[in-house]
């Protein structure tokens, strides 16, 4: 047997795992083939050997298809957009038939065209020759090695059970990166917010604004008085029972994740600081009343990336693209469906990058690094708060404040009902509604004139507010104009027929007149 090729095999493994810091991806169970990966070296990313020695070119035929197969799985699977491939076979003879059209020339992956395989055959006869080759692919200024002209089967295995060694090493160093602490502060959370959420559920309703105002929820106004404590608050609220469950499954799984890379010290500060960030673009960016984990959440990805940009081939092996899909669906679908809070979502992406940038990662010290994560953390905070309470967060959200209004106005309470409507007012951005709740809430002081205004730019802003016509038409029946109030009330009967008390309003204008 030829050992001098196996050992030149293991001496190229050896020089690519131990002095190029190539990892194994993969490896045949008689430790014959190797799949290689080091994406930092651009001009051979991804080597595979073989030891194997040839005899038949229609085999390598075969086999230079199969590896571009294999190959494409892995550009998937690490989400490149093109892949070179470099095969190398270590044979003691070529192939007895023709095979050099299979070795001279790239093989692309013919549905993707993404993928191509460079073929070398290193055989006795040409080894030095091919061997430089292969090596100046990864290091220029590596030299040939002197090999023997004949090797013991002991020196080949010890050799390979130094390089296997080696790249277990490599393996164990790399899941080290994924032990750093157990979730303890994730369940915490979970706990906390449950508790949170059937408190709100017992006391008013987790849907209620009225109730998500009082105990914490992201609410402009309030912050601009003085409750600071608003930019913390919110993400142990929940809007609902669904809202509740997607936040506390993301944080189950992405929370684990990020706890047990960074550790419960990192973990916690990376959660409230995202969390308080998220709250803070909320109420730059929108008028919203807001309530979530998602900002802290998103700031669970926003580590993940971090780690992806410090150790980006262990995080695309593992998790890369998985989480790069799910944080652009997730910014996707905030852009699209109304509701959703994607300032508090962008938000806390760039709060947990910039927090994991300021801790890092445990037993690692960058000073540098982390100290110029934490300056641009406290300038985007700083440049947060002062465009926030210099007037982006002054603004009033129509929907959130007529649903107060509307809940003042059930108690009674018409004062407090109009102070909140012209508030909105005052803002520059009521809508429709804005104006029919001012004008009830005018019509139960008795200011039927100014109420018959504001219902008349009601239903200019939404023609089709059957309610808004055939309160217009109540008044102008008070007002004795009978032939507009008719006119209003036919309106309001068209737009909802089967609605009696329009029926029977019609009638009565009708007899009337």
């Amino acid at each position: 047997m030829n050992f001098r090729l196996n050992y030149l095999f293991w001496r190229i493994a050896y020089f690519l795992i131990v002095d190029k810091k190539y990892r194994i991806i993969t490896m045949s169970r008689n430790h014959q083939e190797l799949w290689l990966e080091n994406f930092s070296e651009k001009s051979a990313p991804l080597i595979r050997l073989l030891r194997y020695d040839l005899d038949w070119g229609n085999w390598v035929k075969r086999d230079v298809e199969l590896t571009s197969y294999n190959a494409e799985k892995i550009r998937k699977s690490y989400g490149k957009r093109n892949l070179s491939v470099t095969n190398v076979y270590v044979s003691q003879y070529p192939p007895v038939d023709d095979y050099e059209e299979f070795l001279n020339k790239p093989f692309v992956f013919p549905k993707t065209k993404k993928t191509d395989v460079h073929s070398y055959l290193i055989d006795e006869s040409n080894w030095e020759r091919r061997t430089e080759n292969l090596l100046s692919l990864v290091d220029k200024s590596q030299d040939i090695w002197n090999l023997k002209e004949e090797y013991e089967d002991t020196e080949v295995q010890v050799l390979k059970e130094f390089v296997l060694t080696n790249a277990g090493k490599q393996v164990e160093k790399e899941r080290s990166l994924f032990k750093n602490g157990k979730p303890f502060f994730t369940y915490f959370f979970i706990v906390v917010q449950l508790i949170i959420f059937a408190f709100l559920e017992m006391n008013g309703g987790s849907q209620n604004p009225e109730t998500l105002i009082k105990y914490g929820a992201k609410y402009n106004p309030l912050i601009i008085e003085g409750e600071w404590w608003r930019f913390i608050t919110p993400m142990f609220l929940h809007i609902g029972f669904v809202h509740l469950l997607m936040n506390t499954l993301a944080l189950y799984f992405l929370g684990s994740a990020v706890e047990r890379i960074f550790g419960r010290g990192r973990f916690l500060f990376i959660y409230l600081f995202s969390g308080i960030v998220g709250t803070l673009a909320s109420f730059v960016f929108t008028s919203n009343l807001s309530a979530g984990a998602s900002g802290a959440i998103f700031g669970c990805f926003g580590a993940l990336l971090y780690f992806g940009a410090t150790h980006p081939s262990t995080f695309f092996r593992t998790m890369g693209m998985n989480v790069i899909a799910v944080i652009i669906l997730n910014l996707i679908l905030g852009f699209t469906i109304p509701g959703i809070d994607n300032a508090g979502h962008i938000g806390g992406l760039i709060g947990g990058f910039l927090a994991t940038g300021i801790v890092h990662f445990p037993r690692k010290k960058k000073w540098l690094s982390q100290i110029l994560y934490m300056l641009l953390s406290a300038a985007v905070v700083s440049a947060s708060l002062f465009a926030g309470f210099g007037g982006f967060g002054r603004s009033l959200n129509p929907e959130t404040v007529n649903g107060l209004a509307q809940q003042r106005i059930e108690e009674h309470d018409f004062e407090e009902a109009s102070t909140l409507l012209f508030e909105v007012i005052e803002d520059g951005k009521p809508n429709a509604q804005t104006y029919f709740l001012l004008s009830y809430v005018e019509i139960k002081q008795g200011e039927i004139n100014v109420a018959e205004n504001h219902l008349q730019k009601a239903i200019e802003l939404e023609p089709d507010f059957h309610e808004a016509h055939y309160n217009l038409a109540l008044v102008l029946g008070d007002k004795a104009d009978l032939k507009t109030a008719f006119v209003h009330a036919k309106k309001a009967l068209e737009l909802k027929p089967d609605e009696k008390s329009y029926q029977q309003l019609v009638d009565r204008l009708e007899e009337q007149i």
